[in-house]
């Protein structure tokens, strides 16, 4: 599936992962391949990915943490919505 952050400043990333782990407001859930259509708030947190060909944009590679292969971005609210494969988050 695709992976799509974007901040107010930019689209800090857009790469294809296999699972996103994400601060909901009733708690942690993840999305996988094929995950049901889905909108949802996010609460103060950590977006956490995985896959095998992660590529992140050279500018924005310090805001992303890679601990032995999980990348984290750390947020502070936002919005998640995934469709046909391909969750967009938008993050502050």
């Amino acid at each position: 599936m695709i992976l799509e952050i974007v901040t107010p400043e930019a689209t800090i990333l857009r790469t294809e992962v296999n699972v996103v782990t994400l601060p909901g407001s009733d708690g942690k859930f993840q999305l996988l391949n094929h995950h049901a259509p889905i909108v949802s708030l996010l609460i103060a947190g950590e977006v956490k990915f995985k896959g095998e060909s992660i590529t992140i944009d050279e500018q924005f590679d310090n805001k992303f943490t890679n601990l032995k292969g999980e990348y984290t971005l750390p947020i502070k609210s936002g919005t998640v919505e995934m469709k046909e494969n391909y969750v967009i988050v938008l993050a502050d």
